[in-house]
């Protein structure tokens, strides 16, 4: 299992790098997205159920919302 933890953080360092050097900011974005997903999975991992849901549901969920409305509306106002 702990093979699991390594490859799930190696995969969290390789999205949060990828989402700072994209040129594209929805693709960003959702890496943020994903980067998050994946850390509260390994909250889940590590015992700790109320600190997965928490990041689940603002880290992952509300976070990305709201940069995608916030890039979206920046996009509509520069044309």
């Amino acid at each position: 299992m702990i093979y699991l933890d390594v490859f799930l953080c190696l995969l969290t360092l390789v999205c949060a790098v990828a989402a700072m050097v994209t040129r594209k900011l929805v693709a960003a974005a959702i890496l943020a997205g994903v980067v998050s997903l994946i850390v509260s999975y390994l909250f889940v991992r590590m015992k700790a159920p109320d600190v997965a849901m928490t990041e689940a549901a603002i880290g992952a969920a509300l976070s990305t919302v709201i940069f995608l409305i916030a890039i979206r509306r920046t996009e509509e106002e520069e044309r």
